[in-house]
């Protein structure tokens, strides 16, 4: 899956990343709106994570679905 199928799913796809990220409230979920870059911004300031790490999670997380 690419980054634009996330966006047009995102709807459905929130859900799966707050199995993901699961101290990410649905607040947050729904301010990165299928935006990656602020999906990013979400996790790293969350879980202190570096862009890159952020980066690399997202990407996997992709991956996965």
């Amino acid at each position: 899956m690419n980054w634009d199928q996330v966006q047009g799913n995102w709807k459905q796809l929130k859900g799966k990343a707050r199995e993901t990220w699961g101290d990410l409230t649905d607040d947050e979920v729904d301010k990165a709106a299928g935006n990656r870059e602020q999906l990013e911004g979400v996790i790293q300031a969350k879980y202190g994570k570096t862009k890159e790490e952020a980066k690399k999670e997202v990407d996997s997380w992709i991956n996965s679905l």
